[in-house]
């Protein structure tokens, strides 16, 4: 695929349809879906998690570093999405310990299966090793479109849905993510800065 392992990455969740997506930097900017993986088990229905022990798997906007990976993780590996963030806490969100990790079961989490957390965590942590501070992982109720929208017209979190949708609009048309932020209780989304070209960081995969 000319893709580099040690590149940066991107990750994309769809609930609905239980995928998770692994995007790496090309070496000429902008990101590559690399490949998309079955999600094993999550836990609740479509929307935010809400407070500790609802057992809800989160929707959002999250940023993984180092630190919150997990090589000894009972789940075979894992990494902390970083529940609750700034927005969650503006809505008084309660919740820890979220992860995308191994095995087949989920009380909040998305598990991979073990064979599916292994490449998706290489792909993670060589990023890391190659110097990359962090990662986005964006987490959706379904694939973000009008349709599915109207589908879903009505719930409670329509509004919600529609600010993600920001995002996932603005990654699908510069195939690179954008910049987050909180304000006044919404997701403030604006289009990344474009990056340079990757130098020769990895091995191809």
């Amino acid at each position: 695929m000319g893709l580099l392992l040690g590149s940066p990455v991107h990750i994309r969740i769809f609930k609905e349809s239980s995928e998770l997506e692994m995007w790496v930097r090309k070496q000429q900017g902008g990101y590559e879906l690399f490949k998309s993986y079955p999600i094993c088990s999550y836990s609740g229905t479509l929307g935010p998690k809400l407070k500790e022990g609802d057992r809800q798997s989160p929707e959002g906007f999250y940023t993984v570093t180092p630190e919150q990976m997990n090589p000894n993780s009972s789940y075979h590996l894992s990494f902390n999405l970083g529940f609750p963030n700034a927005f969650d806490r503006s809505h008084h969100r309660t919740g820890s310990y979220l992860m995308v990790h191994g095995n087949c079961l989920s009380i909040g989490c998305y598990a991979m299966t073990d064979a599916g957390i292994e490449e998706i965590y290489v792909l993670a942590n060589e990023s890391f090793k190659k110097g990359h501070g962090s990662f986005d992982v964006h987490v959706f109720p379904f694939k973000m479109t009008e349709d599915n929208l109207q589908r879903h017209s009505g719930s409670e979190w329509e509004d919600f849905w529609r600010n993600l949708k920001e995002g996932s609009d603005i990654f699908e048309e510069t195939l690179s993510p954008p910049i987050i932020g909180v304000k006044a209780g919404r997701y403030h989304i604006n289009p990344s800065r474009k990056t340079p070209p990757d130098e020769d960081t990895g091995r191809g995969t």
